[in-house]
Protein backbone atom coordinates (compact mmCIF):
# COMPACT_ATOMS: atom_id res chain seq x y z
CA UNK A 1 0.00 0.00 0.00
CA UNK A 2 1.54 3.32 -0.93
CA UNK A 3 1.45 6.67 1.40
CA UNK A 4 -1.34 7.77 -1.00
CA UNK A 5 -3.60 4.69 -0.28
CA UNK A 6 -3.14 5.31 3.39
CA UNK A 7 -6.17 7.43 3.44
CA UNK A 8 -8.31 5.72 1.89
CA UNK A 9 -7.53 2.45 3.89
CA UNK A 10 -8.46 3.57 6.99
CA UNK A 11 -11.39 5.39 6.16
CA UNK A 12 -12.61 1.86 4.88
CA UNK A 13 -11.10 0.17 7.95
CA UNK A 14 -13.49 2.63 9.79
CA UNK A 15 -16.72 1.50 7.41
CA UNK A 16 -15.96 -2.30 8.12
CA UNK A 17 -15.60 -1.90 11.42
CA UNK A 18 -18.75 -0.30 11.48
CA UNK A 19 -20.10 -3.41 10.19
CA UNK A 20 -18.66 -5.32 12.48
CA UNK A 21 -20.17 -3.73 15.37
CA UNK A 22 -23.40 -4.01 13.85
CA UNK A 23 -22.94 -7.31 13.59
CA UNK A 24 -22.08 -7.45 17.50
CA UNK A 25 -25.62 -5.25 18.11
CA UNK A 26 -27.39 -8.07 16.39
CA UNK A 27 -25.89 -10.83 18.65
CA UNK A 28 -26.53 -8.50 21.51
CA UNK A 29 -30.28 -8.88 20.60
CA UNK A 30 -30.25 -12.10 20.45
CA UNK A 31 -28.95 -12.03 23.68
CA UNK A 32 -31.79 -9.52 24.98
CA UNK A 33 -34.30 -12.25 23.60
CA UNK A 34 -32.93 -15.16 25.38
CA UNK A 35 -32.71 -13.23 29.07
CA UNK A 36 -36.44 -12.15 28.34
CA UNK A 37 -37.50 -15.44 27.63
CA UNK A 38 -35.72 -16.74 30.87
CA UNK A 39 -37.27 -14.40 32.91
CA UNK A 40 -41.12 -15.09 30.88
CA UNK A 41 -41.20 -11.23 29.69
CA UNK A 42 -41.95 -10.37 26.11
CA UNK A 43 -38.50 -8.65 24.69
CA UNK A 44 -40.33 -5.65 22.93
CA UNK A 45 -39.81 -4.29 26.60
CA UNK A 46 -36.65 -3.97 26.53
CA UNK A 47 -36.83 -1.74 23.40
CA UNK A 48 -38.54 0.93 25.36
CA UNK A 49 -35.82 1.29 28.26
CA UNK A 50 -33.44 4.26 28.60
CA UNK A 51 -30.81 5.01 31.35
CA UNK A 52 -32.38 8.37 32.00
CA UNK A 53 -35.79 10.01 31.75
CA UNK A 54 -35.00 12.03 29.12
CA UNK A 55 -32.86 9.73 26.54
CA UNK A 56 -33.96 8.05 23.72
CA UNK A 57 -35.07 4.44 24.51
CA UNK A 58 -32.82 1.48 23.09
CA UNK A 59 -35.43 1.16 19.83
CA UNK A 60 -33.99 4.77 18.66
CA UNK A 61 -30.48 3.89 19.82
CA UNK A 62 -30.52 0.90 17.49
CA UNK A 63 -32.14 2.30 14.75
CA UNK A 64 -29.42 5.98 15.22
CA UNK A 65 -26.52 3.55 15.25
CA UNK A 66 -27.26 2.07 11.86
CA UNK A 67 -28.21 5.79 10.65
CA UNK A 68 -24.90 6.76 11.34
CA UNK A 69 -23.04 3.83 9.76
CA UNK A 70 -25.18 3.93 6.26
CA UNK A 71 -24.83 8.10 6.35
CA UNK A 72 -20.83 7.62 7.13
CA UNK A 73 -20.60 5.14 4.44
CA UNK A 74 -22.61 6.98 1.51
CA UNK A 75 -22.05 10.75 2.62
CA UNK A 76 -18.03 9.83 1.93
CA UNK A 77 -18.47 7.89 -1.18
CA UNK A 78 -21.27 9.98 -2.68
CA UNK A 79 -24.48 7.13 -2.61
CA UNK A 80 -27.45 6.76 -1.89
CA UNK A 81 -27.98 5.60 1.84
CA UNK A 82 -30.87 3.03 2.15
CA UNK A 83 -33.78 4.34 3.20
CA UNK A 84 -35.59 3.26 6.52
CA UNK A 85 -39.04 4.96 7.73
CA UNK A 86 -38.12 4.11 11.20
CA UNK A 87 -41.07 2.11 11.99
CA UNK A 88 -39.42 -0.88 13.58
CA UNK A 89 -41.31 -2.19 16.98
CA UNK A 90 -40.27 -5.53 16.98
CA UNK A 91 -36.45 -7.37 17.91
CA UNK A 92 -37.21 -9.32 14.11
CA UNK A 93 -37.62 -5.74 12.59
CA UNK A 94 -34.68 -4.29 14.71
CA UNK A 95 -32.58 -7.45 13.27
CA UNK A 96 -33.83 -7.26 9.75
CA UNK A 97 -32.60 -3.11 9.72
CA UNK A 98 -29.57 -3.87 11.05
CA UNK A 99 -29.12 -7.04 8.42
CA UNK A 100 -29.96 -4.28 5.79
CA UNK A 101 -27.22 -1.77 6.75
CA UNK A 102 -24.34 -4.53 6.89
CA UNK A 103 -25.43 -5.47 3.28
CA UNK A 104 -25.04 -2.22 2.32
CA UNK A 105 -21.58 -1.74 4.12
CA UNK A 106 -20.34 -4.62 2.37
CA UNK A 107 -20.78 -3.27 -0.99
CA UNK A 108 -17.99 -0.60 -0.35
CA UNK A 109 -14.65 -1.50 -1.06
CA UNK A 110 -11.32 0.92 -0.47
CA UNK A 111 -11.22 2.11 -3.94
CA UNK A 112 -14.85 3.61 -3.26
CA UNK A 113 -13.40 5.41 -0.64
CA UNK A 114 -10.40 7.07 -2.75
CA UNK A 115 -10.40 10.66 -2.00
CA UNK A 116 -13.16 10.39 0.85
CA UNK A 117 -11.28 12.63 3.26
CA UNK A 118 -11.49 15.68 0.87
CA UNK A 119 -15.03 15.32 -0.15
CA UNK A 120 -16.90 18.15 0.64
CA UNK A 121 -20.52 16.75 2.70
CA UNK A 122 -23.00 18.33 3.05
CA UNK A 123 -24.79 18.04 6.94
CA UNK A 124 -28.84 18.14 6.13
CA UNK A 125 -29.86 18.80 10.00
CA UNK A 126 -26.84 21.71 10.60
CA UNK A 127 -28.87 23.82 8.13
CA UNK A 128 -26.63 24.40 4.59
CA UNK A 129 -22.98 23.66 6.74
CA UNK A 130 -20.51 21.28 4.97
CA UNK A 131 -17.35 19.38 6.14
CA UNK A 132 -14.68 18.21 4.48
CA UNK A 133 -14.85 14.26 4.69
CA UNK A 134 -11.98 13.08 7.03
CA UNK A 135 -13.26 15.80 9.76
CA UNK A 136 -16.85 14.19 9.46
CA UNK A 137 -15.41 10.38 9.97
CA UNK A 138 -13.63 11.81 12.68
CA UNK A 139 -15.69 13.92 14.80
CA UNK A 140 -19.27 13.49 13.85
CA UNK A 141 -19.55 9.84 12.14
CA UNK A 142 -17.37 7.50 14.28
CA UNK A 143 -18.37 9.51 17.70
CA UNK A 144 -22.18 9.61 16.93
CA UNK A 145 -22.02 5.87 16.01
CA UNK A 146 -20.13 4.84 19.00
CA UNK A 147 -22.14 7.04 21.08
CA UNK A 148 -25.37 5.54 20.04
CA UNK A 149 -23.61 2.13 20.03
CA UNK A 150 -22.35 1.89 23.52
CA UNK A 151 -26.00 3.65 24.93
CA UNK A 152 -27.48 0.75 23.66
CA UNK A 153 -25.18 -1.91 25.29
CA UNK A 154 -25.44 0.13 28.02
CA UNK A 155 -29.32 0.25 28.34
CA UNK A 156 -29.58 -4.26 27.87
CA UNK A 157 -26.60 -4.06 30.41
CA UNK A 158 -28.87 -1.95 33.26
CA UNK A 159 -31.96 -4.07 32.26
CA UNK A 160 -29.75 -7.46 33.47
CA UNK A 161 -28.53 -8.95 29.62
CA UNK A 162 -25.70 -10.85 30.68
CA UNK A 163 -23.37 -9.36 27.96
CA UNK A 164 -19.61 -8.43 28.63
CA UNK A 165 -16.53 -6.80 27.33
CA UNK A 166 -15.90 -9.89 24.68
CA UNK A 167 -19.78 -9.53 23.43
CA UNK A 168 -18.99 -5.58 22.53
CA UNK A 169 -15.31 -5.98 20.69
CA UNK A 170 -16.53 -8.90 19.25
CA UNK A 171 -14.41 -11.20 16.88
CA UNK A 172 -10.68 -10.35 17.40
CA UNK A 173 -7.51 -11.21 14.51
CA UNK A 174 -5.73 -12.46 17.94
CA UNK A 175 -3.32 -15.62 17.11
CA UNK A 176 -1.09 -18.02 18.51
CA UNK A 177 2.49 -16.68 18.28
Amino acid sequence: MSEEDAPERATFRSIQQMRKMLLNLSRWLDKAEAHARARSFDPVVLLTARLAPDQIPLLRQIQNACDKAKFAAARLTGREAPRHPDTEQTMAELHARIAVCVGYLETFAAEDLRDAGSRTVEIPFLDEKVIDGRHYLTEMAEPGFYFHLTTAYAILRHNGVDLTMRDFIGATNVRDR
